[in-house]
């Protein structure tokens, strides 16, 4: 029986032949990932377990990005053990104010994850890297803990589901309406612990931060991980950033799938995910009579610069409606500088928004934007669950970056078309 693409990685990092679904394996790791809301637990169990080493230094990334700048006496106190244990064992990644940025938006950028490899993080959107062709997922501190120790950890081996992509994207439409289209017909269990693997000729009419922002979400189905092929714009992504020698995997024609979807590019149109839940799928042409008071562009999700690029092609000469609060958050501090280099942060603020250092922040309802109750926010991060970004009577509606600034002028849910043919 031929192998699917992460099952092909999960074999070579277990030193087997192949693997079948459900088969529980050992596998090596080539990364594992912390932020200062999971590493101080992993730190702990680390700590009582009696390990007195880490297995690589240079194999570990620690990223302060919730809560940094510290918000609080709490957060500050998470992000001190975190600096202790990264000094202690001279953790070669770790990255804090002034440094750091969203973790998935960050390593990718910093050549930290290449093609074929296996990554774990304390964090659930960890699956983000499937993008480049490799295997990430999220896992517990716990694991974590481990990990930083013995360099590997345990696997149940997943089945796929195959998705196969056709067409070419609409102005306005991107990789953040695919994924709410997509969950919205399968559902937040749809691809329960199973993978999400993308293929078919309309994977090339995505570019690399499409594909991010997709495989981020491919936890939001229930997935294990999401993975693209590696193609020549994986390849002009990790040219340059990448300087240690990969291996790219790909499909076997027999592989075997649970199930097969297609999506048809053309066909996707600009999608909101009303709360509670990222299935609960709408078009943005929908939303005329739900107002809102805020918007945040940013986040793991949509925080990289063609997502500030999108925002600022709206926002340019036009203004958030009376009442709207906007928040703008580039993922990394690249993404920020060329935001100043380019403009956008001129247009942001003149549109009255104002723009973050970067942070996970709002997404988690931890500072930066936190919603009262009654509030809604039009948001381009991955979660709507009730209280996700506030009050539990708030609501977060999930959209791209386009789609959040057309609502933030229109002062309601708004396809961008309606705000930028005017």
């Amino acid at each position: 029986m031929g192998m699917t693409m992460t099952q092909k990685i999960l074999a070579r990092h277990a030193g087997l032949d192949s693997v079948r679904p459900g088969q529980l394996i050992k596998a090596k790791l080539d990364l594992v990932l912390g932020n200062d809301i999971t590493t101080p637990v992993a730190i702990n169990e680390f700590e009582a377990a009696g390990f007195d080493k880490v297995f690589d230094k240079s194999r570990i990334a620690l990223v302060m990005d919730h809560f940094t700048p510290n918000k609080d006496i709490k957060a500050a106190t998470q992000c001190k053990q975190c600096r202790t244990f990264a000094r202690k064992f001279d953790i070669d990644h770790w990255y804090d104010v002034g440094t750091m940025g969203i973790e998935h938006a960050l390593l990718p950028e910093q050549g930290l994850v290449a093609p074929g490899e296996a990554v774990i993080g304390a964090d659930s959107h960890t699956c983000t890297y499937g993008a480049l062709g490799a295997f990430s997922t999220g896992v517990g501190s716990t694991d974590m803990g481990a990990a930083m120790a013995a360099g590997e950890t345990w696997f149940k081996v997943p089945a796929a589901i195959r998705v196969v992509l056709t067409g070419k994207l609409r102005p306005y439409v991107s990789g953040k309406d695919v994924i709410l289209t997509l969950i919205g017909r399968i559902g937040v269990d749809g691809a329960l612990y199973q993978s999400l693997e993308f293929t078919g000729p309309g994977v090339a009419e995505l570019t690399i931060y499409d594909r991010l922002t997709i495989c981020n979400m491919a936890i939001e189905a229930g997935a294990k991980n999401g993975i693209f092929p590696v193609d020549d714009v994986t390849w002009a992504y990790v040219e340059g950033r990448v300087d240690r020698p990969w291996t790219a995997f790909e499909a076997d024609p027999d592989a075997e799938y649970s199930r097969t979807v297609e999506i048809d590019l053309s066909e996707v149109d600009c999608t909101v995910a009303y709360p509670h839940l990222p299935e609960n799928a709408h078009s943005a042409r929908e939303g005329h009579d739900i107002a809102i008071d805020q918007i945040v562009i940013g986040s793991c999700t949509n925080g990289q610069l063609p997502d500030m690029a999108a925002a600022a092609e709206v926002l340019r000469g036009r203004h958030l409606a009376p009442g709207v609060r906007g928040i703008v958050i580039p993922a990394t501090q690249t993404v920020y500088r060329e935001c100043m280099k380019r403009g956008y942060a001129d247009i942001f603020l003149d549109a009255g928004c104002i723009v973050s250092t970067p942070t996970c922040g709002p997404c988690l309802g931890g500072h930066m934007g936190c919603l009262a109750a009654g509030e809604r926010c039009v948001s381009t991060t991955n979660r709507n669950f009730v209280g996700r970004m506030g009050h539990v009577d708030s609501e977060v509606y999930l959209a791209s970056p386009a789609v959040a600034a057309a609502s933030g002028v229109a002062g309601h849910i708004c396809h961008p078309e309606e705000v930028c043919t005017k």
